[in-house]
């Protein structure tokens, strides 16, 4: 008889685990429940389609649906599992009553934190999350004049450069002292703000949320802050991204200190049939061994290949992470690995800092644009602890280099000491990371 594996949640977690099962064991029954309309797409696009750069929100697929019937994987659509019975390996399904399990993986993703204030309610407050939901809102924002973002996460930051590209008068407020304030360092948040700027935003920073403005017919006129009344015909609400974790929650498996559900790193959870991926489960970092929540889609994803082949019978690993991260913010690009001064500061950790601006091209080639490079080693050793950078391109690929460095060890003499790609169209003659180790190297024997 064939394994029976069923995925919850068809994000890109689920249905990583889906294709990682039927990989390891093609004959598996492999069934994917998800309570929406469809799987498997980027909603990390939707601002971009909301901001124009993206033409359409079709582009955002990854697969028709037919693909995944050619695969041998029996997705559910708008389905909702509303139990799981571990001592019977079985699942409750909305409308379709009890389903049995071989194995089971838990990939139910994440919920906005709740704003906690009154009138959370009212029509017009917009969750980015649902591409459908996004469809219906992108026609909305035709009509809109003045838009709010609450908090300046990462969703926040790309939702407030697509409104101001929308032609919409956009604030942001956020009780944080500047933007992405719990992992961006505040040099590298001040260019990206003064681009803001530029665009017209207005930014109330240091801000605290208290309430949503009924406008008198049931929608959002305005949002009430500890600064005072702003008002607006649309609000987004990006707030921190919880685990979803009601079902795991209500089953009794085990849950960490960030919510998320706890994983070995085989994704296995507390119970021996039960695995977990995405942004359900936190993750050790590689560093501290701090556990983390709510990371990327390539994360989510890469978790879910190793739940689903574990699932099927398979034996694969999923390391520590080091999180190299990057994003477009205004007109910059943003990025690093592992911690900046900020991170490491809340932690107390003792870091050297290597710091360099550079360029991202020859310098008489056309197009070149500027790039700043922060390393953070330890003192020392100067073993790179993290790294933060600002830019106009480049950003992406240096920050997945020095991911793998903060990884693998490598010290700030090996930086200072790297070879690069000379080439005027890509690459500058001294490299801002070496440059930046380099400086570092000189400022730990000056100390």
């Amino acid at each position: 008889m064939a394994q029976r594996v069923v995925v919850i949640g068809g994000g890109g977690g689920g249905l990583g685990a889906a294709g990682g099962a039927k990989a390891v064991d093609p004959s598996a029954q492999v069934t994917v429940y998800t309570e929406y309309e469809d799987v498997a797409y980027s909603p990390c696009g939707i601002p971009f389609v909301h901001g124009k750069e993206i033409p359409s929100f079709e582009a955002l697929f990854l697969a028709e649906k037919q693909a995944y019937v050619d695969a041998g994987i029996d997705v559910h659509y708008e389905t909702r599992v509303s139990s799981i019975d571990r001592a019977n390996r079985t699942i409750t399904v909305d409308g379709e009553g009890t389903v049995g399990y071989d194995s089971l993986v838990i990939s139910t993703g994440f919920v906005y934190a709740d704003p906690g204030v009154p009138g959370a309610g009212l029509d017009g407050l917009y969750y980015v999350k649902n591409i459908r939901d996004a469809m219906e809102w992108d026609k909305r924002l035709d009509t809109v004049k003045k838009a709010v973002v609450v908090e300046a996460g990462p969703l926040g930051i790309e939702m407030v450069t697509a409104l101001a590209h929308r032609g919409i008068e956009t604030h942001v407020i956020d009780p944080n002292p500047w933007c992405l304030g719990e992992l961006l360092d505040p040099d590298i948040a001040e260019v990206v703000q003064e681009s803001w700027t530029e665009l017209g935003i207005t930014m109330h920073w240091n801000t605290t949320l208290l309430g949503f403005v009924d406008n008198g017919s049931g929608s959002v006129g305005g949002v009430s802050t500890s600064g005072g009344t702003i008002d607006c015909d649309l609000v987004v609400v990006a707030t921190h991204k919880q685990p979803n974790n009601a079902l795991a929650v209500a089953a009794g498996i085990a849950i960490g200190t960030t919510g998320g559900v706890i994983v070995d790193e085989t994704m296995k959870t507390s119970d021996p049939s039960i695995w977990a991926c995405g942004d359900v489960c936190e993750i050790p970092h590689g560093n501290a061994s701090l556990p983390l929540q709510g990371l990327t889609g390539s994360h989510a994803y890469a978790q879910g290949k190793v739940a689903g082949a574990n699932a099927a019978g398979g034996s694969r690993v999923y390391n520590s992470v080091y999180i190299p991260w990057g994003m477009v913010a205004g007109k910059w690009m943003i990025g690093g690995a592992a911690f900046g001064e900020v991170a490491a500061d809340a932690l107390g950790m003792p870091y050297v800092l290597g710091v360099a601006e550079g360029i991202s091209r020859a310098r008489y080639y056309p197009g070149v644009k500027k790039v700043k490079v922060k390393l953070l080693a330890e003192p020392g050793t100067l073993r790179l602890i993290g790294a933060q950078m600002i830019g106009g391109e480049g950003i992406k690929e240096r920050a997945d280099f020095l991911g793998v460095a903060v990884k693998k060890g490598l010290t700030l003499f090996d930086l200072a000491t790297m070879e690069n790609v000379y080439s005027p169209p890509i690459g500058a003659l001294n490299e801002p990371i070496a440059v930046a180790a380099q400086n570092g190297v000189a400022a730990s024997r000056s100390a």
